[in-house]
């Protein structure tokens, strides 16, 4: 024993020497990349290091950490899609924190090009099933009536079907637009949509990053089943004082920023107005409508490893319509959102965000059709508190870990009855709906680690918890992505994801327009939940200049919600009782090419897929197609730099048609009023037949440049577009009827959108 004592003590020693040892002769190189005229933070920014042939990217404030054996000179690389690369020498031979400033491109023909620094994390990386959208192609696709959308680009990407004609609406692999989380600077925006889902709530000049996940879901992703849209907002100018804005044909809009106090906090607010109601009043006295949003945000530099951040959104629209034909409808919707947020660096490794979130979301609609009305009003309050940290050990291996809180008020309430005889129709409002409470909180831990130069892995768990009227679910959500390289520009992919849904958006087939109630999770509705199972193969071409990737997945989902067939609510009805639960089952494989930079950028996605649903209360207990589940989905996107200041961009996109039910016959009644032609329809199969094949292409041109006026110099913008070049009647519903001549029932197509001419003038100083 006295032997054994002194040996275990020296070993201790001299492990933690050499602890020391192996320590002395590392460094670590930390800091921000930022754009050197507004010091904005650049996401994803890439960080390389030559000499070890090895690097990182930003996380989404712009902070990097890299740690690499010491050398005499230490050479670095940082790269932006859209700036000039920088390069770095590092003759310290300590840890060294940096900012790095990067300078934006003009718009050169003969552009610089750096094949070292192009990011190939696409490839190297144990990560899939994630997009980060450019900026830059948000703003130059062809688009609507002169209003960019970010959402309109997301449903340009694979494995994403669009809604119905020209509507933000997306569903992911299978999904129901539910299950996917729109995100503004952390932030849930509940329905990111104006004009009844002809453009999104997002002003893009307010924008700093886009970035969709849709399947391989790190652990710190949760609360829904589809997909994440994370969206962040600009910073700020740090340093100059700028206005943008534009004008379009339906709405403006206007934006601010700059310094608080220079190179060290700033602020930016931007918004939006549409003119539709003035327009409206020259032409018409029956339909009203207008739509406003804003974004705002502030940050302040307490010092070299604190940061606070202060935003919020604001957005709402209404509209009425008094018909003659004994229709009239209003309805007022809305998100309001903040967030305050710390971000902390402990020594150079360890990054910290604490995040307080609010958001609030309502919807009001009221409508009267001949004898019958119906009111509606949903609504969800959340408060949340969360908390994340990222841990760099080193350039090959990432800790992140976790928690957060949420408080959901929820208020669902709908009616639909007969006009009564005195005419005093029953309203609905927040304060008269009986609020429903619960909790929902998570923690999560996440390793991001390569084994070695062919293998590596990022894997993690999630430990959702929810509790409500009593009832407490909690699941364990397995979550690993592995890759393996085949080469430096080639690699194999696998994934695994177990996911949970608390919160549920049941369609409202009972009102005469789009509306649906917003449920949570208790004893009588379970939370719904997936399994998501993909593999990919990934490959770069020209120095990573062309990225292509082939991804196959194959989803279920349990606990899937709709209302019970022929259900009618009346104001007393218990929502969890009209309820029906089944499953669903979605596959497919996906198709991307995308070239990243030059004269002409853009990419071809194509995407094979099905989708069914079964309910053993629907459809006699068979499956049927989901609502979106369209067999083949194509998009060609493309931008050329004509010349210097003239540019042209093109979208085409051919969708199967979506599903949709034909009744098998119909009985004649008596006396029960033309709504429905006096014919009731009799269905037997769901979604039992389909909407024509959707096809579009789109087209914009549009010039900028630097400009003069009384001697003073801005950028000026004016953008041309046409949506729908060859005016194809694409389907937007098809309505049942009978042909007076034949007495033959009939089903006739309704088509939306034409060709439609859009200008925009856009300004910059």
């Amino acid at each position: 024993m006295n032997i054994r004592k002194p040996n275990l003590f020296f070993i201790l020693i001299a492990l933690l020497l050499l602890t020391q040892l192996a320590r002395a002769q590392n460094v670590t190189i930390s800091g921000y990349v930022k754009d050197q005229v507004s010091k904005e933070a650049l996401i994803g920014a890439s960080v390389i290091f030559p000499d070890y042939k090895n690097g990182i990217s930003t996380n989404q404030y712009g902070f990097f950490s890299f740690t690499v054996p010491v050398r005499d000179t230490i050479t670095m690389l940082v790269s932006y899609n859209g700036y000039f690369p920088a390069l770095k020498k590092i003759i310290n031979r300590k840890s060294t924190q940096l900012e790095i400033l990067l300078n934006v491109k003009t718009n050169s023909l003969n552009e610089v090009v750096v094949n070292a620094s192009r990011n190939r994390e696409n490839v190297q990386k144990a990560q899939m099933g994630i997009i980060n959208v450019p900026i830059k192609a948000i703003k130059d696709l062809p688009v609507l009536l002169g209003e960019r959308d970010v959402l309109k680009v997301i449903q340009l990407l694979p494995g994403i079907q669009p809604g119905q004609e020209g509507t933000t609406g997306f569903y992911v692999r299978g999904g129901n637009l539910d299950q996917n989380l729109i995100q503004l600077d952390e932030a849930t925006v509940y329905n990111p949509n104006h004009l009844f889902g002809l453009f999104s709530t997002f002003n893009i000049n307010s924008v700093n990053s886009v970035k969709l996940i849709k399947g391989g879901f790190p652990s710190e992703y949760g609360g829904r089943l589809s997909s994440i849209l994370d969206i962040n907002m600009k910073e700020g100018n740090k340093t100059k004082y700028q206005t943008e804005g534009g004008l379009g044909l339906i709405s403006g809009n206007l934006t601010f920023q700059g310094p608080i106090q220079k190179n060290k906090s700033s602020f930016i607010i931007s918004g939006r107005r549409s003119y539709i109601d003035a327009l409206l009043a020259l032409s018409s006295k029956t339909t009203k409508y207008r739509f406003y949003d804003v974004n705002a945000k502030m940050n302040y530099e307490l010092g070299p490893k604190d940061h606070l951040f202060l935003s919020g959104f604001s957005g709402n629209d209404a509209a009425a319509y008094v018909g003659a034909n004994s229709l009239n409808y209003n309805t007022n919707f809305g998100n309001n959102t903040a967030t305050l947020r710390w971000n902390h660096l402990s020594g150079s490794k360890v990054f910290s965000n604490t995040s307080l979130i609010y958001n609030d979301y309502h919807l009001q609609l009221g409508s009267t059709q001949n004898s019958y009305y119906e009111v509606l009003y949903t609504g969800i309050k959340d408060i949340n508190l969360k908390t994340d940290f990222t841990a760099i050990l080193s350039p090959k291996h990432t800790l992140k870990f976790g928690a957060n809180y949420i408080y959901h008020t929820l208020y669902p309430g709908a009616l639909s009855a007969k006009v009564p005889k005195n005419g005093n129709q029953i309203t609905i409002n927040r304060d008269s709906i009986a609020k429903r409470y619960s909790n929902e909180a998570a923690l999560y831990f996440n390793d991001d680690y390569t084994v070695s130069d062919k293998l590596s892995v990022n894997y993690g768990i999630r430990v959702p918890i929810f509790n409500a009227s009593g009832k407490t679910y909690s699941f364990l959500e397995p979550r690993v992505t592995t890759k393996l390289s085949l080469s430096e520009s080639t690699s194999l992919k696998a994934s695994y994801t177990r996911m949970n849904q608390f919160v549920h958006l049941v369609p409202n087939s009972t009102a005469s327009l789009p509306a649906d109630i917003w449920l949570s999770s208790s004893s009588l509705i379970k939370p719904q939940n997936s399994t998501q199972i993909s593999l990919g193969l990934f490959k770069n071409y020209k120095e990573n200049l062309i990225e292509t990737s082939v991804e196959a997945y194959y989803k279920t989902m349990n606990n899937q919600v709709l209302f019970k067939e022929g259900t009618r609510i009346l104001l007393n009805t218990n929502l969890d009782e009209v309820l029906t639960f089944g499953n669903g089952k979605a596959y497919g494989i996906e198709f991307f090419v995308k070239k990243n930079s030059g004269r002409l950028t853009g990419w071809a996605s194509y995407t094979l897929s099905k989708a069914t649903q079964q309910f053993p209360d629907l459809n006699y207990g068979q499956s049927f197609p989901s609502s979106y589940d369209r067999t083949h989905s194509l998009s060609v996107v493309g931008s050329y730099q004509l010349t210097k200041t003239w540019s042209l961009s093109a979208d085409f996109v051919f969708y199967t048609g979506r599903p949709y039910t034909l009744p098998a016959g119909k009985v004649l009644v008596y006396g029960d009023g033309s709504l429905y032609d006096n014919y009731y329809y009799d269905y037997n199969n769901r979604n039992n037949s389909r909407y024509a094949s959707y096809n579009r292409l789109d087209a914009n041109i549009s010039n900028k440049k630097m400009v003069k006026l009384f001697k003073f110099a801005y950028e000026r913008e004016w953008s041309f577009g046409f949506y729908n070049i060859y005016s194809r009647a694409n389907p937007y519903f098809v309505y049942l009827t009978t042909d007076q001549a034949t007495k033959q029932p009939q089903a006739k197509q309704v088509s939306l959108l034409p060709i439609i001419p859009s200008v925009s003038f856009n300004f910059k100083f």
